[in-house]
C-alpha cells in the first residue's frame, strides 16, 4: 500500500461542504493503533480545513501551519474512535485561509481549534494538483477505505541540562526518512507541526510534574502557536520549556523551538490537574 493519503492522512469522508463556508467530515481511528495523541486529533481538524480551502480556490495552493491563537483539549479520541470533524471558515483566499474547528466523539468534544491562519503557498510545491482533485473527489462521496493509517513513531527526545519545577531543554532529532514524508508532502518532504508540538507537550508535561503537586495533571489547553518555518527531514531541533506560572493544581509553561539558534516555533502550554 502507498503511504501517500495513507500514513499522515486523518479525513476518511467529507460528508458536506457549503463552500467557502463550512465541512464536515469523519475519521476512523484505527484500533490496532497503541494510541491516538491530541496533535493528530488536531490534525484531522486541520486536514478538512486544508481539503475545503484547497477546493475553493481549485488546488491552486495549499495552506501550511502557521498561527492558532487557542487549542482546547476536552478529551481523549482512543483506538477505535470514530472523530467527527468539523470547520467553520472564517476567511479564504489564494493568499491564506482562517478558520476554527473541533472533533468529537461519540458526540462528546475532543479538541477545539480556534481561530487559525493557514497562509498558502502554492500547491504543485508539496503534491500533485491531479492526485488531490482525484482524492477530495473520493473524500466527497464514496469516501475513502478506513484503517490506513498505521501509526506515528514518537520521535525520541534527548533530555539536557535544565533547573528542576523551572526549566527543561531536550534535543529532538528528525528523522532523515519516515512513512509520514510521503504524505507530508510528496514533492516536499517537512516535519508535521503537530509533531513538533506533540513533542513539545511531552517534554511540558514532564517540567510539570516536578513543579506541581498533583499526580493527575493533563494538557488543558495551547494558546499562541506560531511555526515560524519549515522542518526539514534530518534536522536537530533544540526544544525548550519554561514555567511561566505554577500552583498546586495548575501552571503555564512557555514552549520554543530552535534550529542552530533560529527560533522556529513558540506556543504556551496551561497544564491543569485532572477533574475526577
Amino acid at each position: 500500500m502507498s503511504d501517500h493519503f495513507a500514513a499522515f492522512s486523518f479525513v476518511d469522508r467529507i460528508t458536506r461542504l457549503e463552500p467557502g463556508v463550512r465541512a464536515e467530515g469523519t475519521f476512523a481511528v484505527p484500533e490496532h493503533l497503541a494510541a491516538f495523541p491530541a496533535c493528530l486529533v488536531a490534525e484531522a481538524v486541520g486536514q478538512l480545513a486544508a481539503w475545503a480551502a484547497m477546493s475553493q480556490i481549485d488546488f491552486r495552493g495549499r495552506p501550511v501551519a502557521a498561527l492558532a491563537t487557542e487549542t482546547i483539549f476536552h478529551g481523549p479520541a482512543a483506538p477505535g474512535s470514530a472523530l467527527e470533524l468539523a470547520v467553520e471558515i472564517e476567511s479564504c483566499d489564494d493568499e491564506a485561509v482562517a478558520y476554527s474547528g473541533l472533533a468529537r466523539v461519540e458526540g462528546a468534544q475532543a479538541i477545539e481549534l480556534r481561530h487559525c491562519l493557514g497562509p498558502m503557498l502554492p500547491v504543485q510545491d508539496f503534491d500533485a494538483p491531479e492526485a488531490l482533485r482525484e482524492r477530495f473527489r473520493l473524500l466527497c462521496t464514496t469516501g475513502a477505505h478506513p484503517g490506513r493509517f498505521r501509526g506515528v513513531a514518537v520521535p525520541e527526545l534527548v533530555a539536557l541540562q535544565g533547573e528542576a519545577g523551572k526549566s527543561a531543554r531536550a534535543l529532538l532529532q528528525v528523522p532523515t526518512s519516515a512513512p509520514f514524508f510521503a504524505d507530508h508532502f510528496p514533492r516536499r518532504p517537512v516535519f508535521p507541526a503537530t509533531l513538533l508540538l506533540d513533542s513539545q507537550i511531552r517534554l511540558a508535561m514532564d517540567l510539570a510534574r516536578a513543579a506541581i503537586d498533583s499526580a493527575t495533571l493533563r494538557p488543558q489547553r495551547m494558546t499562541n502557536v506560531k511555526m515560524r518555518s519549515f522542518i526539514a527531514p534530518g534536522q536537530e531541533v533544540l526544544l525548550g520549556a519554561e514555567m511561566a506560572a505554577a500552583t498546586d493544581r495548575a501552571g503555564t509553561v512557555r514552549l520554543s523551538a530552535t534550529i542552530a539558534d533560529r527560533t522556529v516555533a513558540t506556543a504556551r502550554l496551561d497544564i491543569a490537574a485532572r477533574e475526577h
